[in-house]
């Protein structure tokens, strides 16, 4: 297979100016999609779910359907990914394919499907990064006051891959990024990147939330559990230990009062746990917006790694 594929497995192999680009074309994506109506015509994209998605699912097969190409979905279990060797699957599918998008429980399965692929590999959520999340986080920054440089951006939540992925582009933005994280998994922390935001002056890490939140631009959440495991029996105790760790963390009124942060949160919601249900569509709340902006975000890096930018 190509060694020089491009691909978006995370943003740690796209350098500064590659990433701003695809910001930008975002943007223009976003205000003026009727200028890549065809951009991608005749053009398929194979979107590959071992997670369950809302958002990916739909941003994706709508964005590609915007920009004049096809997309199939193919759920994992329905499919013989399961039956042999990931990367077998992956070079076969990228045999009829121009661009795959994967959203794998392990970065590890990820790897293998670009191990195989001959066309371009995006990563759509896998256990570390989760990159695309990322852009429309950044694209959501940039279209609501205008600039990233400087933008105050507070993640009060778990350190898992959204944490990573934003701490992979606060660097390249220049948002500053406070990470307030009581549960810090090593396994699902990325040191490179940590250490990469720290060397550029963009990275705080405080257990104190009021003071974190209270100069912030923005206040970002994100599920204490991985959705996988939200409702899965065999994860209880793993659950019960988050919410007792958790709960003093949660977005609220409370931790909001005197701060002028707008609120963010990835989806899917869980009220009551990371945020206070009165939060999501209170006048601060940017959350569905930011949900939006998955949209023109996916264009912009399926545009980009099929050369059409």
């Amino acid at each position: 297979m190509d060694s020089n594929q491009k691909h978006l497995l995370h943003w740690k192999d796209w350098d500064a100016g590659e990433i701003r680009e695809v910001l930008e074309l975002a943007v223009d994506a976003k205000l003026n999609p009727e200028k890549y109506a065809e951009a991608l015509k005749a053009k398929t994209l194979v979107m590959l779910f071992q997670k369950t998605s809302t958002r990916t699912r739909v941003s994706f097969e709508a964005g590609m359907t915007e920009l004049g190409g096809h997309a199939i979905y193919l759920d994992w279990r329905s499919s013989n990914f399961g039956l042999t060797r990931t990367w077998y699957e992956a070079a076969y599918l990228s045999t009829n394919a121009h661009i795959l998008m994967a959203r794998v429980k392990e970065h590890s399965e990820l790897q293998e499907i670009a191990k195989g692929s001959r066309v371009p590999v995006i990563n759509g959520c896998d256990d570390k990064y989760h990159p695309c999340q990322a852009l429309a986080d950044m694209l959501t920054i940039r279209l609501d006051r205008g600039s990233l440089e400087g933008a105050k951006l507070t993640y009060v939540g778990v350190m898992n891959n959204v944490s990573n992925s934003l701490v992979s582009l606060a660097p390249v933005f220049g948002v500053q990024l406070t990470l307030v994280c009581p549960v810090a998994p090593k396994e699902d922390r990325d040191h490179e990147v940590l250490e990469q935001a720290r060397q550029a002056g963009v990275l705080v890490e405080t257990l104190d939330a009021k003071a974190a939140v209270k100069d912030a631009d923005y206040v970002y959440t994100d599920t204490w559990v991985n959705m996988e495991y939200f409702n899965d029996p065999s994860a209880k105790e793993l659950k019960e230990e988050r919410i007792r760790t958790m709960l003093p963390y949660q977005v609220n009124a409370d931790l909001l009062k005197g701060s002028a942060a707008k609120v963010m949160h990835d989806m899917p919601i869980h009220p009551g746990y990371e945020i206070a249900e009165e939060l999501v569509e209170e006048d601060r709340s940017i959350i569905f917006e930011q949900a939006s902006n998955r949209l023109p975000a996916q264009k912009a890096i399926m545009l980009r790694l099929l050369g059409k930018a």
